[in-house]
């Protein structure tokens, strides 16, 4: 189960892994059209605004995605924006010109403990080759833009799952992406068990400093407003696997909807009926369990990592089986 659950939706990635560098580019595609030219209902919740993200303020404007959702380190923030505006350029040349500008979107986490930052090694090529790998089936774990990234001290990433939705007698499918970089050993909580309290007995004293970036898709017909709605329940979800939400992590979540879209050139839009407000409990409930089971996720799937210095990141089975 995964975000590609909601149909037409699709993840490419690009992964760099080889001695210090280990990083990546993530690309999210809500359809496989122009989404400039048919732009795609979202909203976005900030639960603890320690990021470095692009395209934020337009999006709480307007309730729009205008490009592809790209992922990577906190270094590749602009130059994977300028590869956005690139891309969106190449199809829609009136762009920045005749027609209004491109608003990129893309999101980040620090995988500076198993990557060097300072290489500055995500180049725009990076952007075009995650985008053009976008499928239905795609890797989770330690590839692309979680190639580096840590989760409760262990090794984290790309996370995904998905789950129905039902309101009346519709069925609507949920799905979520994360990448996940956030949390101290200690805190860790699989399925109401505190798993990290076994692995660690002793807590650190030094601060959280990661992040966690969650997307939720769905199929369900909803507005801008609704989507914050559904975003903000990320934070259950996220909160049940034991996260705090540290003061250096930087939680973002955003939904969107492929019910519809906007037609860039469309003196009116064409809504469908919307989901009225009073029933949207189980949409919140399939967007929690979607994020917890794709922080979940990211957890089983990902192999162990060394990467900078000799830094090393331990997959949570390869520590559930030392400590066994």
């Amino acid at each position: 189960m995964t975000i590609s659950d909601v149909a037409g939706v699709t993840v490419g990635h690009c992964t760099l892994a080889q001695g210090a560098i280990q990083t990546g580019v993530t690309v999210i595609r809500p359809h496989g059209g122009d989404v400039y030219r048919d732009k795609v209902p979202a909203a976005a919740c900030v639960i603890n605004g320690f990021g470095k993200s692009v395209g934020l303020v337009q999006l709480d404007e307007l309730g729009v995605l205008e490009t592809p959702i790209a992922l990577t380190n906190t270094f590749g923030v602009g130059t994977v924006a300028n590869a956005q505006i690139r891309a969106a350029i190449a199809a829609n040349p009136r762009i920045g010109r005749e027609e209004p500008s491109v608003n990129p979107l893309v999101f980040e986490c620090n995988d500076g403990y198993l990557n060097d930052m300072q290489a500055l090694a995500i180049d725009e090529a990076h952007y075009a080759s995650a985008l053009d790998a976008c499928s239905a089936h795609f890797a989770r774990g330690a590839v692309g833009a979680g190639r580096g990234m840590s989760c409760f001290e262990l090794k984290g990433g790309i996370g995904s799952a998905s789950r129905i939705a039902r309101i009346g007698e519709q069925s609507f499918t949920t799905g979520a992406l994360v990448l996940a970089n956030f949390g101290k050993l200690h805190q860790l909580v699989i399925e109401g068990e505190a798993v990290g309290r076994r692995l660690q007995a002793s807590t650190h004293a030094t601060p959280e400093q990661g992040s966690i970036i969650m997307l939720i898709a769905t199929d369900a017909p909803l507005d801008s407003r609704q989507l914050r709605r559904v975003a903000m329940r990320a934070a259950a979800g996220l909160a049940r696997t034991g996260s705090v939400y540290g003061h250096g992590s930087g939680d973002i979540a955003l939904a969107f909807t492929t019910a519809y879209t906007a037609r860039h050139d469309a003196d009116f839009i064409a809504l469908p009926p919307l989901i009225n407000d009073a029933r949207l409990d189980p949409l919140f409930q399939a967007a929690a369990e979607s994020v917890e089971h794709a922080i979940l996720d990211a957890l089983h799937s990902a192999e162990t990592v060394a990467g900078r210095d000799g830094h090393r990141r331990l997959s949570l089975n390869d520590a559930l089986k030392a400590r066994s």
